[in-house]
């Protein structure tokens, strides 16, 4: 008789383990490769939504700058007034918003200009909230005397 009796059903023991660990490894490998191409297309959102981002920043910022010019300039401010910028800015329109209060100090008259630029990546802004939605705002307060 032999050293190695095959058992009652013809089969070795040990037969096939090497089949599920292999078959264990290849899943394991798929799963983190899957998770790998969520984690990389998440990373490519977010730097696209933080290049929008900037772009509107950098939109509303020229807005402020344009209603601090027409308050400085002109001493008056319209209520609002929506703006296209050329250039890499274009999709970034801007709607700019000025207020203006007199106040008198001592003997000198004091206007305030309170201005608003809403810079978004939609025709007009604000616009309508969805997951592409990119907008920013600032405001500058600028105080002149009166002429």
């Amino acid at each position: 008789m032999s050293a190695m009796c095959p058992d009652a059903s013809g089969s070795r023991p040990g037969r096939g383990f090497a089949a599920i660990a292999a078959i264990f490894i290849l899943v394991v490998l798929a799963v983190l490769g899957v998770t790998m191409v969520i984690f990389a297309s998440g990373q490519q959102r977010t730097s696209a939504f933080d290049i929008q981002a900037t772009y509107a920043f950098q939109s509303a910022k020229a807005g402020i700058e344009f209603g601090v010019y027409q308050a400085l300039r002109s001493s008056a401010c319209a209520a609002s007034t929506n703006l296209t910028p050329s250039g890499t800015l274009a999709p970034y329109p801007v709607n700019v918003g000025c207020t203006s209060t007199t106040h008198t100090e001592v003997a000198t008259v004091v206007t305030i200009y309170e201005i608003t630029a809403t810079a978004c990546n939609r025709a007009a802004c604000p616009g309508v909230v969805d997951a592409g939605y990119v907008e920013r705002q600032l405001r500058a307060t600028v105080a002149t005397p009166a002429p």
